[in-house]
């Protein structure tokens, strides 16, 4: 057997999986209405097994997708909405939009977040964009637009957002211990469906909160109220 071989054994076990849960979860729903606490642990052990099985052939995309230019230089197919992009604003505070909102973690942080952040860090510098390092004192800011009808976890410490932190950690900055990184999460109301990642100096932070609070936008796209 081959190593690609291997590889796709490995996929289509951890995709077969995933499908055998959601079989399962379907007819235990089709019959009665499960619990909230269990329906949860199901769903999220569908969520679980349906992200190892992506970030998976992600990888093996880049192993061995063959052809000229390699894997993520040019995508064959248009990028999916859950994406987003990178830059800097302020003073060359890095800056990120995720097209999503932050995943519910009960447990540990999402991996599909975590791999996204990195390869969109990947993808500006394969763009020709230079990626911050902050040494020390760092502030990670993360800032959620949403309305009500497209937001349901509410509370922060059910929220993924150490994923972030993890995807970050050892590429923007060298740690992620509470002396080093100083974590701010904020709400925005919002008509978008996003999340802003800033990354700054501690010291920048006052600036940051001073233009958020006098409605002057630290985000190309900011319509919070």
């Amino acid at each position: 057997m081959t190593n690609f071989q291997r590889d796709m054994q490995q996929v289509r076990v951890l995709a077969e999986d995933a499908v055998a849960t959601s079989i399962i979860l379907g007819a235990w729903t089709s019959e009665k209405e499960l619990p909230p606490d269990k329906l949860q642990s199901f769903l999220e052990r569908v969520s679980d097994e349906m992200e190892h099985a992506t970030v998976t052939v992600r990888n093996l995309c880049e192993r061995h997708c063959p052809g000229t230019g390699g894997y993520g230089k040019r995508p064959v197919f248009p990028a999916r909405e859950i994406a987003g992009s990178v830059g800097k604003i302020g003073y060359a505070w890095l800056h990120m939009e995720l097209h999503t909102l932050l995943p519910h973690c009960r447990y540990r942080a999402p991996l599909w977040l975590s791999d996204t952040i990195r390869r969109l860090l990947d993808a500006y510098e394969t763009e020709g964009g230079t990626v911050p390092y902050f040494k020390d004192h760092v502030a990670l800011i993360i800032d959620e637009h949403s309305n009500l009808d497209g937001r349901h976890i509410y509370d922060q410490d059910n929220k993924g957002w150490k994923a972030v932190s993890n995807a970050l950690k050892g590429r923007v900055f060298p740690d992620d211990d509470q002396y080093s990184l100083a974590v701010i999460l904020l709400s925005s109301r919002s008509n978008e469906n996003m999340t802003h990642l800033t990354v700054m100096d501690l010291c920048d932070v006052g600036d940051f909160m001073n233009l958020r609070t006098s409605r002057h936008a630290p985000y190309s796209v900011y319509d919070g109220v």
